[in-house]
């Protein structure tokens, strides 16, 4: 929270305030800095500002990282978005360069005039989530680039799907460039190895269901390795003759308890053969031989072979 003896706005914040593209914010976030807390009937008071416009300037601040509010809830779904008019979209194309340069990349990414409809979801977007424009850029490209991937060459999102995307990044507070270009990163290495996944378990080139691709991230999140991922894969097909994924969710769970994330892990600490993967823990578990981690990894190599 800014304090009321800084004098001058450092020139990080003052970015964030410009790409905010929003008065009332940069209004507000002057006002906080002579004032000890926030206060949103004072501040409506004192700015001539409504009560709506105060409360929405300084979630815009918070999710900005500018202000802070231990109640501050998640971005409303679409469907309370504030309702843009045409005339509204036709002022700001023409006043905000900011806008006027995210409707011609979003247009020549998209290969197609946008409709009125998607000018409102493109400016709320850029207006109401706050996201810079050149954070607005990599977000229609990423969108883009993972539609492809999904559903081949040609196919591109709808404005509607970049919304929702958008809506991620807001809550994540991806606002800057680099933070943008990390997670985007980060998405891709998943999407390589749930690549890699699929083909070893055969699924082949179909489309995870999105319970599959829950399931599939989820693992990913708690630290596996595809190594690990595939002896469970293993196990599940010795034990069930086929791939039930609630069943190898379980195998997941015990070894995320356990602390075992990794091929090695496996070997040391969970030696038993793929078709007792599902034996009671009551069972007697049989000393890691030093061929053990090698096996396991032959499973792997296996498995990812076909």
């Amino acid at each position: 929270m800014p304090t009321a003896e800084q004098n001058l706005i450092p020139g990080s914040i003052a970015d964030k305030l410009i790409a905010a593209h929003d008065g009332d914010v940069a209004l507000l976030y002057i006002w906080l800095c002579r004032h000890d807390g926030f206060d949103a009937d004072e501040a409506a008071r004192e700015l001539c500002r409504t009560g709506t416009e105060v409360k929405n300037a300084y979630e815009k601040l918070c999710r900005l990282s500018l202000a802070q509010s231990p109640a501050l809830r998640k971005l409303p779904p679409a469907d309370e978005l504030p309702e843009y008019t045409a005339e509204d979209i036709v002022s700001r194309s023409k006043e905000d360069s900011g806008f006027q340069a995210v409707i011609t990349q979003a247009q020549r990414k998209l290969g197609r005039a946008l409709s009125t409809a998607d000018l409102k979801t493109l400016f709320g977007i850029y207006d109401h989530l706050a996201l810079p424009a050149d954070v607005i850029f990599m977000l229609i490209g990423y969108c883009i680039d993972v539609f492809a991937e999904k559903y081949g060459p040609g196919r591109l999102p709808s404005m509607r799907s970049i919304e929702k995307e958008a809506y991620f990044w807001a809550n994540r507070e991806i606002i800057t460039i680099e933070q943008a270009d990390e997670y985007i990163r980060i998405q891709a290495e998943k999407r390589s190895r749930a690549g890699e996944l699929k083909a070893a378990m055969g699924i082949g080139a179909r489309v995870l269901t999105p319970t599959e691709r829950k399931y599939m991230l989820s693992w990913f999140e708690m630290g596996f390795d595809n190594e690990a991922i595939l002896i469970a894969y293993d196990r599940t097909v010795t034990n069930t003759g086929a791939l039930k994924w609630g069943y190898m969710n379980k195998i997941m769970l015990s070894w995320h308890e356990k602390n075992i994330h990794t091929a090695a892990e496996v070997a040391e600490r969970d030696s038993r053969t793929p078709a007792s993967a599902v034996k009671a823990e009551n069972q007697h578990r049989s000393k890691v031989s030093g061929d053990e981690l090698d096996r396991l990894r032959s499973i792997y190599e296996k498995v990812k072979n076909g």
